[in-house]
């Protein structure tokens, strides 16, 4: 199963001991993946349809806790596609209106029916409820990428009102979250991996959330280690360079005007590299007499170089 699959199934036996909670999830659930069907007498329907079994399950056990309803389950195969789909089905008119009238769809009187766009307010008043209310978009609407390979956590709505109303109701969380337009649909989503885990926290998927961190930690650890490396090979690569140079120099000024012509500190240093060439400027300042450190034992293969340079200029760069 996928994380995101592993998100929804712990999301799927979460339960909330409020029943305002409850109806918050479900009003989600409804407004993302719902529809409400009246037949020619007028009578309700209610229907959920997923592509999720564990999502099916926690509509038919929240209908089930939340109202006493008995909902009906039907399975759909598609063997050309490979897939299974699920449907809810609250088909008792009056279990319907008690189900609509409990998520602030219509009201006592059958007023105020529209299609569903928006949840009313009145159902997400309350922190908890509001944390409900996304726990239940995400397992209608919303998928997570494996967080192995990249950190994205989206929810996807048919309507961008419908998208507004979770970006604010995440964003009173302090979640910086986004909507984008994707073809019909209007996509509320986000990208860091910080972001990510304190929305799982919020929708109380706290086993995901370890797994999360986990391999948020083993990311870390492998970038810190990998930062180092390469600063490491940079510094080697350097050093190795610098060494290639500081040979080349003095076996330069040997075959043209002899090391023996230098000054005493200068030959010192340059016999000592040509015999060490592997050696780091410390390892070499303590080969001299008396030692010298690391900056000293720099400024005389600074001015070795200095001194190639110049008599490359003057003998037109040729032995």
């Amino acid at each position: 199963m996928s994380f995101s699959g592993n998100v929804k199934e712990e999301l799927s036996e979460h339960w909330s001991s409020a029943r305002h909670c409850q109806i918050a999830e479900l009003a989600a659930i409804l407004g993302l993946c719902g529809s409400i069907i009246i037949n020619s007498r007028n009578e309700y329907r209610v229907k959920v349809h997923t592509e999720n079994k564990a999502v099916a399950r926690k509509v038919f056990t929240l209908i089930k806790k939340t109202f006493n309803i008995e909902s009906d389950i039907s399975i759909r195969r598609n063997i050309q596609k490979q897939s299974v789909s699920y449907s809810v089905v609250v088909k008792q008119h009056q279990d319907a209106l008690r189900v609509l009238q409990a998520v602030k769809l219509i009201d006592e009187h059958l007023d105020g029916f529209e299609e569903v766009r928006i949840v009313n307010p009145i159902v997400v008043q309350q922190t908890c409820c509001k944390r409900a209310f996304i726990r239940g978009a995400f397992l209608a609407a919303g998928s997570m990428s494996d967080p192995k390979k990249a950190y994205h956590f989206e929810i996807v709505c048919a309507a961008e009102s419908m998208a507004e109303q979770i970006r604010e109701l995440m964003s009173s969380f302090s979640m910086d979250a986004k909507i984008v337009q994707r073809k019909k649909s209007y996509v509320v989503y986000l990208k860091e991996g910080s972001q990510i885990v304190d929305i799982l926290n919020i929708m109380e998927a706290h086993v995901s959330l370890m797994e999360l961190e986990n391999v948020r930690i083993l990311k870390e650890m492998r970038n810190t280690v990998n930062r180092k490396v390469n600063c490491e090979t940079a510094n080697l690569n350097k050093t190795v360079s610098a060494a290639v140079k500081q040979l080349e120099d003095i076996t330069y000024l040997r075959d043209t005007i002899g090391l023996e012509k230098l000054s005493e500190g200068l030959e010192e240093v340059a016999l000592a590299r040509l015999s060490h060439p592997d050696a780091s400027l410390k390892e070499l300042g303590a080969l001299l007499s008396p030692p010298v450190g690391k900056s000293g034992v720099n400024h005389r293969l600074r001015k070795l170089g200095d001194l190639a340079e110049k008599v490359r200029k003057e003998q037109g760069g040729v032995l």
